[in-house]
């Protein structure tokens, strides 16, 4: 099997899903490593179920997106509306890449504060990687969808 780009961002997206989990799994010192912000870490010290939602929900989100672009990659079967679906994928992770880079220099706002610059840092650097691979590999097999 000839893997395009799209089969690859959807390797991305799933080590990203599997990568939240082991956050979880692994506790606030995980949450303090990956730059969650203070916050997150110590909700999971007091064991609040808070953080273990949010980040298994945005676990479950990636992984969903590695299933549409593998799907657009022909590795799985086609998923429905798998055309504006990976639109909105490489919107948003584009999105997410360029506004983490920005946000945390122009906003004192309490949900891009709470997070490190590390962290805005790297994610957004991995968003932005994982976007660009879906666009190409989206593009590439637009025609085909």
């Amino acid at each position: 099997m000839n893997l395009n780009l799209l089969a690859y961002a959807g390797m991305l997206s799933a080590a990203a899903s599997i990568a939240h989990i082991c956050i979880v799994l692994g506790g606030p010192s995980w949450y303090r490593f990956f730059g969650a912000g203070e916050r997150m870490a110590k909700l999971a010290e007091q064991k609040s179920i808070t953080p273990t939602i949010v980040t298994l929900g945005i676990a479950a989100v990636l992984g969903i997106w590695a299933l549409y672009a593998w799907s657009g990659a022909g590795v799985i079967p086609k998923l429905p509306l798998i055309k504006p679906a990976l639109v909105v994928i490489t919107s948003v992770y584009l999105l997410r890449g360029v506004v983490g880079l920005v946000a945390p220099h122009v906003s004192k706002h309490p949900a891009i504060v709470s997070n490190s610059k590390r962290f805005w840092f790297w994610s957004s650097l991995v968003c932005l990687g994982i976007g660009v691979t879906h666009l190409l590999g989206t593009v590439k097999v637009w025609g085909t969808l």
